[in-house]
């Protein structure tokens, strides 16, 4: 099956430029050249991953990217952008991006971005040492011990999974599982991961969610 791209940019020129390029390697291309046309086009349409620049009219590509990852969780979104510093970056990633390529960027790096994000993405099950996750039956098991998690602990394990070995600060946590209540706040990752460490790690010799003092947590062996 083809996957299909969804290229967000009101640059018209970069944008003919994207559709080239990527159609050239196999994929199908749709594009908008604003925030509200994107929105638009992912209420007809759901692509396999968005490029997105955030310096759009209309609407901007900040809150593109949080509707994005409001009601199309699974759907990931590179950020393409002028904006290189690294609080940019950190930014970019806190609003829910799974990846950030700064402007100018080479062709051949993004091709390989998309590819890897696209792999994430199709990933049935996900596994961290002993820890097995399968998104298809919704099963977590550790050995041979299957693990009751609700909802919302559920898909906190799954993006901690999905980002093995990256650490994950809190605010990237609260904007990627609770975006449709903005008026939570940052302490409600810490009690969401305390209930999700007692499951996972309770009674296991080695634990595979850790906190980084000050900053989040990452799941490794």
């Amino acid at each position: 099956m083809i996957q299909r791209i969804l290229i967000v940019e009101d640059d018209l020129a970069l944008q003919e430029y994207l559709k080239d390029l990527l159609v050239d390697v196999g994929f199908a291309v749709d594009s908008a050249g604003d925030g509200a046309e994107a929105l638009a086009h992912l209420k007809k349409s759901k692509p396999d991953i968005v490029i997105l620049d955030l310096g759009l009219p209309k609407i901007s590509g900040e809150t593109v990217c949080t509707e994005i990852k409001r009601k199309y969780l699974n759907i990931p979104v590179i950020i393409l952008t002028a904006k290189s510093s690294t609080s940019d970056i950190i930014h970019g990633l806190n609003i829910g991006a799974d990846d950030y390529l700064p402007k100018p960027f080479d062709g051949n790096e993004l091709i390989a971005r998309i590819k890897a994000r696209l792999r994430d993405a199709s990933d049935t099950k996900l596994q961290v040492g002993d820890l097995e996750l399968d998104r298809t039956t919704l099963e977590i098991k550790r050995g041979r011990d299957f693990i009751n998690l609700t909802p919302t602990e559920f898909k906190l394990l799954e993006y901690l999974m999905s980002n093995k070995g990256r650490v994950l600060s809190r605010e990237m946590i609260l904007n990627r599982i609770w975006l449709t209540s903005p008026d939570i706040e940052t302490r409600v990752v810490d009690v969401y991961m305390g209930y999700l460490r007692k499951k996972i790690d309770m009674g296991h010799e080695k634990p595979l969610i850790h906190s980084m003092r000050g900053f989040g947590y990452v799941m490794k062996e």
